[in-house]
C-alpha cells in the first residue's frame, strides 16, 4: 500500500466516524426536540415559534450534509486507488466530503444554538447568546483546521492542470 493511498484511506474513515456521530446526534435530536411533545396531540410544544423552526431546518439540513458526508468518505474508501484516480477522482471526493462534513458540522451548531432559543424564551435571553457565541468556536476551529488541507487538495487538484502550460504563447 503507498503513503498516499494509506493517507486518504485514513483520512477518509477518520472523517467518516465523525460524520457518522454528527448524522447520530441530529436523528436523535430530531425525534426529541426542545420542549417535548403535547401529550393529548402528540405536536411539538414549542412548534409555532421561529427559533424551533431554524432547529428543525437546521437538523434536517446537517443531517442531509453529514450523510452526504458518509458517502463521499465511503466512495474513497471502496476505490480502486488506480494512479488516475489520484489525479482527480479521489481529490474531488475528499473536498465534496469535507465540505459536506464541515457544514454538518455548522448546521449542528446553528439547531444546538436554535434549541436555546426555543427554551430560554422568556427568562434568561442572556443564556442563548452566550451559548451561541461558545457554539461558533467549534466551527471556527474547525475551519481553521481543515482550511490548510482543503487548500492543498484543492490545488493540487484544479491549479496542476496548467502547471506545465505555458502562460504566454511562444513563438517557435
Amino acid at each position: 500500500m503507498s503513503a498516499s493511498e494509506k493517507w486518504m484511506k485514513n483520512t477518509a474513515s477518520h472523517c467518516m466516524v465523525v460524520s457518522a456521530l454528527i448524522a447520530t446526534i441530529v436523528f436523535a435530536a430530531a425525534f426529541t426536540v426542545p420542549g417535548g411533545y403535547k401529550q393529548d396531540t402528540g405536536v411539538p410544544v414549542f412548534l409555532h415559534r421561529k427559533a424551533f423552526i431554524v432547529f428543525v431546518v437546521s437538523d434536517a439540513i446537517s443531517l442531509i450534509f453529514a450523510t452526504s458526508s458518509i458517502l463521499m468518505f465511503l466512495y474513497i474508501l471502496t476505490s480502486r486507488y488506480a494512479e488516475e484516480d489520484f489525479l482527480e477522482s479521489l481529490p474531488k471526493k475528499l473536498i465534496r466530503g469535507l465540505a459536506a462534513l464541515f457544514l454538518s458540522t455548522v448546521a449542528m451548531m446553528v439547531a444546538f444554538s436554535a434549541s436555546f432559543f426555543v427554551l430560554y424564551h422568556n427568562k434568561l435571553i442572556w443564556v442563548p447568546y452566550v451559548i451561541t457565541v461558545f457554539c461558533s468556536l467549534p466551527v471556527i476551529l474547525y475551519a481553521s483546521h481543515e482550511y490548510g488541507l482543503l487548500i492543498d487538495v484543492y490545488n493540487s487538484t484544479y491549479g496542476s492542470k496548467d502547471l506545465f502550460k505555458p502562460k504566454k504563447p511562444m513563438l517557435y
